[in-house]
């Protein structure tokens, strides 16, 4: 795994345009493989040879805004996008490694600074001009003018005065007055010099302000053009896809009537009727009675951790459990224990806590939405200056923390011994996390890098977390959850679009789960959110796509299905599907429900075995003895004016002692929206931004202080996780320190950086 030639880098690292020769890792049996790398215009591209690089014939590409650099050794590094693409490269010095990681940071810094200029290019459109400013510029270039006017007035007298006395010189050549005559004349000459140089200052002046607020004002009505053409087509396309569907559902509304007379009766065919046009944000009732699960209560939580937790219950010959089990062991032993006994809980928190009920109404501001939405088409959500009007009085981070409202089904997961129905539980509970996301159309606010957000319910839902944002370009949240008997991390990114009529947001990144009893491990992907309507109608919002499920101990794996919501199925709208196998890819299992309402699981039956019906390409299992395993609790009906937050939303932005302090719960901005101060929350948004920014600004700085004299850089560490090799995937990610309640407990934050104001 070593290149046997010289690497070569061609041109300077702080220039737009860096190339040279590296080695690529290709495979195990390839291993490192010479190639032409050329970084230019955001993007770090490879090809097989020089040639083919003159050619254009690229094999691979990769954009460096969202990418990750990270050095490895003293010639290797990895530049990753946080999703498929990542390069391990390879050069033949620590001097060729540093011009390319320093030319590579120096091309991200370009590109971030290229979408700041766009987003202050989008703040000068958002908003309509405002009069007193206008005011203001017509005014300083009246007064510029009227400098030039006197100016131009002062060099006319001058001029005629120094002519006046030229001609009086000439008349008295031979007169003993001359000497007068050519010392006035000398004094007036250097006043008309004076004179002009004043003119042309002014002029300069003039003309200079002139330039820029011609340029300006070309730029606004350029953008404005373009984004009217844009918005002019996005309205015409709406309205042939309104005309096509209006036609379409004559045309099928009286064959669908006749079919369901067919098949149910006159009360049936009313219900069906109007479920298609229901809208769709009203819940679906799934009208069971079964029962929900019940969390135990605080004097059943005494399970104390096994004197020899290393020596966990699973397979020795299984080395990647092994490796997870044993790291996690060794961050409970460096920390508090994950799992409390009712003493300790009785000790650290006394009495159970009496939290907040409710928070202040959402108030009902009007907004522009046209001056807004005209300018995000195809920009990422993340890069979009969006005012607080659209935003929840949440971070990112504390809407990470809600998935854990149903913990109670990763305790029963804990609980049970058979792997297959273990699977069914950590199924559950990853459909239980979109159950909120119904009437919850609010964008919650974009963490600040380094912001923090702790969640200690240890003494009722039995788990406590920690998140932080790791990165601002991307942006990426790092979170690390222990429960009664579980442990769950992630690192989450996503990337978003807004296509004028909806908004896409696909996540990125890998979550996973460890019961350190059993030693399984498991990881999983979460599926594709839409948010509909986002110009004309009510906004409502989809989860579809598909994910699986893995157990990396034992092998079974769970296929998830999330139907997407249509108007013409006959299916269960927001259904979720989905079949368990074990190891053996023998189908042990069927998981049907809603993600909005519940979930159950059925045995699938021998005779259905590895011979599924087939029909219309979808698989028809046998199945007998249906569980509910997961149901939703609906949240108290008068929260829903409080942003339609649950009970548990409600909690998360709560004041508390003793928390971080770039806790979220700190944040200004966010505070001022929730109490109502919609106004004063912008403003502070903007203070804080422009903060952050600066401090971006400061970084660079000295990154090229660094490309400059030849040093090493590194670029922004996490306070709480460490980026590192994730052992399951094989990718970087960041993983928790498990230092953060140990220093809760000291209260040193030391460590924490000032990023509020």
């Amino acid at each position: 795994m070593s290149g046997a030639a010289a690497t070569t880098s061609l041109g300077d690292p702080s220039a737009s345009f860096f190339r040279g020769s590296l080695y690529k890792w290709a495979s195990y049996i390839k291993g490192y493989q010479k190639r032409w790398f050329v970084l230019q215009n955001g993007h770090l591209s490879y090809y097989r040879s020089q040639s083919d690089a003159a050619r254009g014939n690229a094999r691979g590409s990769i954009s460096i805004l969202n990418a990750f650099i990270h050095a490895q050794d003293s010639s290797s590094f990895v530049v990753s996008d946080g999703s498929a693409r990542t390069y391990h490269l390879r050069c033949s010095s620590r001097a060729d490694r540093q011009r390319w990681v320093t030319a590579i940071e120096l091309a991200k810094v370009k590109a971030i600074d290229q979408i700041e200029s766009e987003e202050y290019d989008f703040k000068l459109t958002a908003e309509p001009p405002d009069k007193s400013e206008l005011n203001q510029t017509i005014h300083a270039l009246g007064t510029k003018l009227e400098n030039v006017r006197l100016c131009h007035e002062l060099v006319a007298k001058h001029g005629a005065a120094l002519q006046k006395q030229l001609t009086d010189l000439e008349e008295a050549r031979h007169n003993q007055d001359a000497a007068h005559l050519i010392r006035s004349i000398s004094e007036r000459a250097n006043l008309f010099r004076i004179t002009v140089d004043a003119l042309i200052s002014a002029s300069d002046d003039y003309l200079g302000q002139a330039k820029t607020q011609s340029n300006q004002w070309i730029k606004l009505f350029q953008r404005e053009h373009e984004q009217r053409r844009k918005l002019e087509d996005m309205v015409e396309e709406l309205g042939k896809q309104h005309s096509h569907l209006e036609n379409r559902i004559r045309r099928s509304l009286i064959p669908v009537v006749d079919e369901v007379e067919k098949d149910t009766t006159s009360e049936d065919l009313d219900s069906d009727c109007e479920e298609c046009f229901v809208d769709a944000l009203d819940v679906i009732n799934s009208g069971s009675s079964t029962a929900v699960l019940n969390r135990t209560d605080s004097e059943d939580w005494d399970l104390q951790r096994s004197p020899s937790t290393q020596e966990l219950p699973f397979d020795t010959n299984d080395t990647e459990c092994n490796k997870s089990i044993t790291k996690f062991t060794a961050v409970m032993e460096a920390g508090s224990p994950l799992v409390m006994s009712a003493a300790d809980l009785k000790k650290d928190f006394g009495v159970k806590r009496v939290r907040r009920s409710r928070i202040p109404e959402k108030p009902q501001a009007s907004i522009n939405i046209w001056s807004i939405m005209k300018n995000c088409i195809g920009k990422e959500l993340s890069k979009i200056p969006l005012p607080v009007n659209f935003s929840e009085p949440l971070s990112f981070l504390q809407r990470l923390t809600e998935d854990f409202e149903y913990s109670e089904c990763l305790d029963s997961a804990a609980e049970c011994e058979d792997t297959c129905h273990q699977m069914a539980y950590v199924a559950a509970f990853t459909v239980s996390a979109y159950a909120n996301t119904t009437e919850r159309t609010g964008k919650p606010f974009n963490p600040l890098l380094g912001e923090t957000y702790e969640c200690d319910r240890t003494y009722d839902y039995g788990w406590r977390s920690i998140a932080e944002q790791v990165s601002h370009h991307p942006p990426v949240v790092a979170m690390h959850t222990e429960g009664r008997a579980w442990i769950c991390w992630q690192e989450f990114t996503m990337t978003t679009k807004f296509r004028g009529k909806y908004l896409q947001i696909l996540p990125l990144g890998i979550v996973h789960l460890v019961f350190p009893k059993t030693g399984n491990h498991y990881t999983w992907r979460k599926v594709m959110t839409t948010v509909h309507n986002i110009i004309v109608g009510q906004l409502w919002v989809d989860n579809h796509g598909e994910t699986d499920i893995v157990n990396h101990k034992t092998g079974d794996q769970c296929h998830l299905k999330y139907n997407a919501y249509s108007y013409f199925s006959k299916d269960t709208q927001r259904k979720v599907s989905g079949v368990i196998k074990n190891h053996q890819g023998t189908e042990k299992l069927f998981l049907s429900g809603s993600w909005d309402s519940e979930m159950s699981v059925s045995e699938i039956t021998l005779e259905s075995l590895g011979d599924s019906n087939k029909r219309q390409g979808k698989s028809h299992y046998s199945t007998r003895g249906s569980n509910q395993i997961w149901k939703r609790k609906q949240p108290p009906p008068e929260l829903v004016k409080c942003y339609n937050f649950t009970q548990l939303a409600v909690e998360l932005n709560e004041p508390e002692q003793g928390v971080a302090p770039t806790d979220s719960r700190l944040r200004p901005d966010q505070r001022l929206m929730e109490q109502g101060a919609w106004e004063e929350a912008n403003s502070m948004k903007m203070q804080l931004e422009e903060k952050q920014r600066a401090a971006r600004r400061r970084r660079d700085s000295l990154l090229e202080e660094a490309a400059q004299t030849g040093q090493d850089y590194s670029r922004y560490k996490p306070k709480w996780f460490i980026y590192e090799n994730d052992l399951q995937t094989g990718n970087l990610s960041h993983v928790y320190s498990g230092e953060y309640w140990q220093c809760k407990q000291n209260q040193d934050w030391s460590r924490c950086p000032e990023i509020f104001i």
